[in-house]
C-alpha cells in the first residue's frame, strides 16, 4: 500500500512523499542469530506481560488500562527487569502499541479477545522510527545494523529507494526478515511509472487463471496449480504426522520430535506453494499493468464463493472447486492489481456481475442466454458468434466499460477509489451490520496509516508484508 505526505524541504517549499515498504531475507551468523531470539523471546514476554496487567487491572478496579499509562511505567519496568535496558525504547513502545491495537480490534468488534502468545506463534518486533538500527544497502543487498545484537548479511532487491523510516524485524518458518520502510519523493516515483495508455478487460478463473482482451488481441494465461501439484506431497507428510505423538495441551502432553519434524516438512511445502503463487502473481499484473493503464474486471466475493458447500450430495465437488479457487489466488491478483495501478496513476474498474451478467451475454449481438459451469465454448443461438468462455466474458466487460453495451453503461461510482484520479466515490447505505463492521474496518486502517506517519504504531504480529 502507498500512503503519500508532505514534508518541507530547504527552500521552504513542500515535497510529496511516498511511503513504500521493501522487504530483505536476513542471513545471521550463530551468535546473531541467538541474540535475535533472545530479542524476540524479550518482546514476547512483554507482550504478555502488558495483557496480563490489562486484564488483572480490569478485574480487580474495573477500569481499562491505556497504552499511555503502561509506556509511562517501561521506566519502571526496567529498574525491576533488566535485561529490557538493552533493547531500544521505541521498540518496547512499539510492541505495547501492538496490545492497544489488539484491544481497539476487540472492542470493535473486529477481532476477538487478545490473547497470551507462546514464542511460536510471535513473529518479531518494530522500530518504529529510524533510531536502534541501520540499513546499509542503495536498495540490492548490503548489510543491516542492530544495536545491541550486531551485523546481520541482507539480501534482496528494491525497485526503489530512499530514506529509511522504520522497520519489522519478522521471523517465519525458521528464517529471518527486515521489512523496511522507505521515504521516496514523489517526483522519483513518477519517473519510474513506465506504462502505456492501453485498456484491458481480464476474466480471472479456475482453468485458465487469466483470459484476457483488449478488443484487438486475445489471450489465455493456464492456471499454474502450484497447490495441486504438491498435493500429494502435502497427503504423504499428513498422513506421516497423523501416526506420530501430537501435543494435547489439555492432557499435557508435548508432541514428540518426529510429529516436529514432519510438521516442520509441512511448513516448509506450503510456504514454497505460497512464494510460487506470490511471485506468479507479481509476474503476471505487471506484465497487464506495464502495458495498460486501465484494468476492468467482474466484481468477485472470493469468500462466498470459496464457502463450505451446504447440506447435500455434492460436498466433495464443492471442496473440490474451492481447493481450485483458492489455488489460482483470485483475491491476491485483485489486489496486486489495484496497488499497481495506483502507483501508475491508472484506473481500476468493477463491473457488476449480477447487474451485467458477463458470461451469459453475446458480446456480438448482447443477447442473454444462461449457460453451466461445464460449457467452456461461447455459442450464441441468436447471431451464431462463438469464442473462448472466458475470453467472450472479458469481451463484454470491455464493452461495458467502453459504454457500447447498450443500456449498461460505465458509472464513475463504479470505479475503485483506491487506484482512481477521481473524486467520485460511490454512496451506500448503512444499515447491515456486515457494512458497519466495514466501515469500522476502514477507519482503522486509516488510523494505521496516519500512526505510521507519525512513527508510533507497529503492524500485528504476523501482518508484516513479505511480498
Amino acid at each position: 500500500m502507498l500512503v503519500y505526505h508532505k514534508s518541507s524541504n530547504s527552500t521552504g517549499g513542500e515535497t510529496v512523499m511516498a511511503l513504500r515498504r521493501a522487504t530483505f531475507r536476513l542471513y545471521p551468523s550463530d551468535k546473531v542469530n541467538a541474540e535475535l531470539h533472545y530479542h524476540r523471546k524479550l518482546h514476547k514476554d512483554l507482550y504478555n506481560a502488558a495483557v496480563s496487567n490489562r486484564i488483572t487491572y480490569y478485574k480487580k478496579f474495573g477500569k481499562s488500562v491505556s497504552y499511555f499509562e503502561q509506556q509511562n511505567c517501561l521506566p519502571d519496568f526496567k529498574e525491576v527487569w533488566t535485561e529490557y535496558k538493552i533493547i531500544n525504547s521505541q521498540a518496547l513502545q512499539a510492541t505495547l502499541k501492538r496490545v492497544d491495537f489488539a484491544f481497539q480490534r476487540f472492542f470493535k468488534g473486529l477481532g476477538n479477545y487478545p490473547k497470551f502468545k507462546s514464542i511460536r506463534h510471535y513473529s518479531g518486533w518494530s522500530y518504529p522510527s529510524f533510531t536502534g538500527w541501520k540499513a546499509h544497502s542503495t536498495g540490492n543487498n548490503g548489510y543491516l545494523e542492530l544495536a545491541k545484537i550486531g551485523q546481520i548479511q541482507m539480501r534482496g532487491k528494491a525497485r526503489l529507494w530512499g530514506h529509511p523510516k522504520a522497520m519489522d524485524i519478522v521471523y517465519r518458518n525458521g528464517k529471518w526478515y527486515a521489512s523496511i520502510i522507505l521515504e521516496i519523493d514523489e517526483t522519483l516515483l513518477k519517473n519510474s511509472r513506465i506504462t502505456d495508455t492501453g485498456t484491458i478487460a481480464i476474466d480471472l478463473g479456475c482453468n485458465d487463471a487469466i483470459a484476457w482482451t483488449n478488443g484487438e488481441k486475445n489471450g489465455l494465461v493456464p492456471a499454474p496449480r502450484f497447490f495441486r501439484k504438491a498435493e500429494q506431497k502435502n497427503k504423504r507428510w499428513g498422513k506421516s504426522k497423523r501416526r506420530k505423538r501430537s501435543p494435547n495441551h489439555k492432557k499435557k502432553i508435548k508432541a514428540s520430535r518426529r510429529w516436529k519434524a514432519a510438521q516442520k516438512q509441512i511448513s516448509k511445502l506450503n510456504k514454497k506453494v505460497a512464494n510460487q503463487r506470490q511471485n506468479w502473481v507479481h509476474h503476471e499484473t505487471t506484465r497487464i499493468v506495464s502495458g495498460n493503464s486501465t484494468v476492468v474486471t467482474e466484481e468477485l466475493e472470493v469468500k462466498k464463493m470459496s464457502a463450505k458447500a451446504k447440506k447435500g450430495k455434492r460436498k466433495k465437488q464443492k471442496a473440490g472447486l474451492n481447493k481450485s479457487i483458492l489455488d489460482v489466488g483470485m483475491g491476491m491478483i485483485k489486489s496486486s492489481l489495484k496497488a499497481k495501478l495506483n502507483d501508475v496513476a491508472g484506473l481500476f474498474v468493477e463491473v457488476p456481475t449480477r447487474k451485467v451478467k458477463p458470461s451469459q451475454t453475446c458480446s456480438k449481438c448482447r443477447h442473454q442466454e444462461k449457460k453451466e459451469l461445464s460449457e467452456r465454448q461461447h455459442i450464441c443461438k441468436n447471431c451464431g458468434y462463438s469464442q473462448q468462455r472466458d475470453i467472450a466474458s472479458a469481451e463484454v466487460m470491455l464493452l461495458w466499460h467502453s459504454t457500447n453495451l447498450q443500456g449498461l453503461g460505465t458509472n464513475l461510482s463504479d470505479v475503485d477509489d483506491s487506484s482512481s484520479t477521481s473524486d467520485t466515490r460511490k454512496q451506500k447505505s448503512a444499515g447491515s451490520m456486515k457494512q458497519l463492521g466495514q466501515a469500522k474496518r476502514r477507519k482503522s486502517q486509516e488510523s494505521i496509516a496516519i500512526d505510521k506517519l507519525g512513527n508510533v504504531e507497529t503492524p500485528s504480529s504476523g501482518e508484516a508484508n513479505l511480498g
